[in-house]
């Protein structure tokens, strides 16, 4: 790897390319007002507000966030922030697309008399925390300083954080077991992953997997060479020796923690997948993959034997076969599922005005565990629907789907903008993980390979992992979309991952500084 880094770093142009940045940013622009100016057309007829309050509100901030690059990170990656500023417009006129206020299809299917699903879409909401995402971003490019001016007051590098890997490790640590706190925990959709601040509610995983990502990069720089060493060789695979495979099992043991105490297959996924990627990245050894995989296997294996498991439990047997559970689904102690949906004669019973949900208490009733796959069924209902060219912009129907604008938005984008654009979003992750792993490739310093590397794959997993559920792939789980679903705490982070990215890819692809060239000789004298 160090040679193929330096092999990248000799065709590295030194030079600045904020020129190539900003037509980028302006083409990332018209995009997004373009989008929103078609769901406005397409409703109304004519231009809509948003127009100039949202798509306007976003330009302001891109901006902004450019000149804070062209002014400390001048020779930083041009597409980074390009990519980002799409992702998030395109999510923004999204959620704009579903808001309650804005949506006159959804007026006048309550004026029709239709049933409709609540939901809580908030464009104003989301344009707020797009606003606190990039100020994070300008400040986090501002207090990041070049690796050669540490002097800095108030300043940090990327580098710094070596010097803290386990205190850092431990925070996030603290992040992880925020939720399970009595008082400030919540549990939401079965998953116990949320922490009430006062009247906001915070997702602290979103934090952690920052944090650890740091953690992983400075304790792995420290080990990879012990855990590079080779054991026994079994067929084509060298196995690791037994007396390196404690770190793998900790955060194994680590991750299985989090998927009993929060009942959240998701972010087990993500922090065991990301250490196994980063593992790979510090030794290049397949076997850690292969290990890392059985182990997931078998960690979920185990989940599915346990009884206080029943909400993982219930999104595998979705995953393997929705049918029973569409529209409400009870799932009995002798493991057979009893439906409780609105053509049930248990439903009826419980349907009264003022009832909230009387499948779930039919399902209480019964003394079973209650799950609904009609989110997910809906979810490829509207993805069928969009086919390869979509419905346009503002001419479908996604609010049908629960969720349609957070955990869904990927379904409800694919019904409006169809497989093609859901192709150009996925292509619009890929180019940032690979942008990100160019910066690590090329990266001076093994701790900066690592870190850009764990941010890259973080992205890259996160990405896997809900678009994967939606889609039924593998197990839905309830992490979110990178920069497009609703949500401060996903829309925050991401933003600063960028940021460090942004940072990092400035320190590679800068000028190594200039030796001082001598003015005359150097005349040396003999004492003897």
């Amino acid at each position: 790897m160090h040679q193929l880094g330096e092999q990248i770093r000799s065709r590295l142009p030194y030079q600045r390319r904020n020129a190539a940045s900003l037509a980028l940013l302006i083409f990332a622009m018209v995009l997004t007002l373009s989008a929103f100016a078609e769901v406005g057309l397409a409703r109304d007829g004519s231009i809509p507000g948003g127009l100039f309050v949202y798509g306007g509100g976003l330009v302001v901030l891109a901006f902004i966030a450019y000149l804070a690059q062209t002014r400390f990170t001048p020779y930083a990656d041009p597409l980074l922030l390009p990519l980002a500023v799409a992702l998030n417009g395109i999510g923004l006129a999204m959620i704009y697309r579903l808001d309650l206020d804005t949506s006159a299809d959804r007026k006048a299917a309550a004026a029709a008399g239709k049933k409709l699903l609540p939901d809580a879409a908030d464009a104003p909401s989301q344009l707020m925390w797009t606003f606190v995402g990039i100020g994070l971003f300008v400040a986090a490019v501002l207090i990041m300083r070049d690796t050669d001016k540490t002097d800095a007051p108030m300043s940090f590098t990327p580098k710094t954080a070596q010097r803290y890997t386990y205190l850092i490790g431990l925070t996030a640590v603290i992040l992880l077991l925020l939720p399970i706190v009595p008082g400030i925990g919540q549990q939401i959709n079965g998953a116990r992953v949320w922490i009430s601040v006062g009247p906001f509610s915070v997702q602290p995983g979103e934090f952690a997997k920052i944090l650890l990502v740091v953690f992983f990069a400075g304790y792995l720089v420290n080990k990879r060479q012990a855990m590079s060493l080779i054991g026994k060789k079994v067929g084509p695979f060298s196995l690791p020796r037994g007396r390196d495979l404690g770190p793998i099992m900790v955060i194994w043991f680590f991750c299985l923690g989090v998927l009993f105490l929060q009942k959240d297959l998701g972010t087990a996924l993500l922090f065991f997948g990301l250490f196994v990627s980063m593992l790979y990245i510090a030794t290049q050894r397949v076997s850690w993959v292969v290990i890392g995989v059985g182990l997931l296997a078998f960690g979920v294996f185990i989940s599915t034997l346990l009884p206080f498991m029943g909400h993982v439990n219930q999104r595998i047997d979705i995953w393997l076969n929705p049918k029973p559970y569409f529209d409400g689904g009870c799932l009995l102690d002798s493991g057979k599922v009893v439906p409780v949906n609105p053509n049930t004669e248990i439903y009826e019973k419980y349907d009264t005005e003022g009832s909230v949900s009387p499948g779930f208490t039919a399902c209480a009733e019964l003394g079973g565990d209650y799950a609904d796959s009609a989110q997910l069924m809906k979810g490829l209902f509207s993805l069928a629907e969009g086919g390869v060219l979509g419905t346009g912009f503002g001419q479908g129907e996604p609010w049908r789907t629960p969720l349609s604008f957070s955990d869904f938005i990927f379904d409800s984008i694919g019904e409006e903008l169809g497989l093609t654009g859901l192709m150009a979003l996925l292509l619009i992750y890929s180019l940032i993980v690979q942008r990100g792993m160019k910066t690590a490739v090329a990266a001076r310093d093994p701790f900066l390979k690592l870190f850009a590397g764990g941010v890259s794959f973080v992205l890259a997993l996160q990405v896997f992992v809900i678009v994967g559920g939606v889609t039924r792939l593998i197990p839905l789980t309830g992490l979110t979309t990178p920069f497009l679903s609703q949500g401060g705490s996903s829309l925050m982070a991401n933003w600063i991952l960028i940021a460090i990215l942004v940072r990092m890819s400035h320190d590679a692809r800068k000028p190594a500084p200039q030796a001082i060239q001598d003015e005359g000789m150097t005349q040396i004298v003999s004492t003897r």
